[in-house]
């Protein structure tokens, strides 16, 4: 298994090491010719911040001019990559994955986010001050204002509470559930589905997201992470699970 600097993506490596080593405080120019953009909060008619490989947004190629809404489909390729904003849900979608963005009830599109189906693949994303329920084949989650890493596939559902509240339970065992306060990758957790019931839940090490990255997206939709880290030393939390 590999540990929260490891990464089978060559682009998402170049990113994590180019934010650990504190490009944020470099010159505009230079960060750009890194990110392809400076970081800084997208305006209210992007969504799009950088694409690598294929992405798709409702089956049709991405460019960095697609917008995003609630209601849409999201999906990535083999050795691909999206980073975007929907509102103020700031997000990174890895490879292989697939998202659908749900819209509040009562309403067909917009950018208020109602809840979201990670049927396949991995995100990261962060939102304030919102509530919504997040669902993969073997977990359900409601969020309350919360950052948050998952990798979903058939079998198990991975997820970080990187900081915030969360509530989580498994989808086929009522026994199941468990609500994490988090304010630093606290209690990650492993929700399978084939063990006996109360036992579907369980302890998982923190893995494949770093705190650069969250302070990516939160700079994306104007914010900062509640907790400081020094970013020339520090990739992953120190503790051990």
């Amino acid at each position: 298994m590999k540990n929260s600097g490891e990464s089978d993506d060559p682009r998402r490596r170049v990113l994590i090491q180019a934010l650990t080593l504190g490009l944020f405080g470099l010159p505009a120019a230079a960060r750009a010719q890194i990110f392809g953009s400076s970081p800084k909060k997208l305006p209210d008619t992007q969504s799009f911040y950088r694409i690598s490989g294929d992405v798709r947004v409702n089956g049709e190629p991405a460019t960095l001019q697609t917008r995003v809404e609630a209601g849409d489909r999201v999906e990535t390729g083999a050795n691909s990559e999206a980073i975007f904003i929907v509102g103020t849900q700031s997000m990174i979608l890895r490879s292989n994955a697939h998202l659908v963005i749900e819209s509040p009830s009562g309403r067909v599109a917009g950018f208020v986010i109602g809840g979201l189906r990670v049927l396949q693949g991995a995100l990261l994303s962060v939102s304030r001050d919102s509530r919504m329920q997040i669902v993969t084949p073997t977990a359900t989650v409601g969020i309350r204002g919360t950052g948050f890493y998952i990798d979903a596939n058939p079998e198990q559902t991975y997820f970080c509470t990187c900081y915030g509240v969360t509530d989580i339970a498994a989808n086929l065992d009522e026994e199941s559930k468990d609500s994490v306060t988090a304010t630093h990758h606290d209690r990650p957790l492993y929700i399978i589905k084939d063990a006996a019931p109360g036992k579907n839940i369980r302890p998982a090490p923190f893995i494949n997201h770093t705190d650069q990255e969250l302070m990516l997206i939160e700079t994306l939709v104007g914010r900062t992470p509640p907790f400081v880290f020094p970013g020339t030393q520090y990739g992953a939390p120190r503790r051990d699970y």
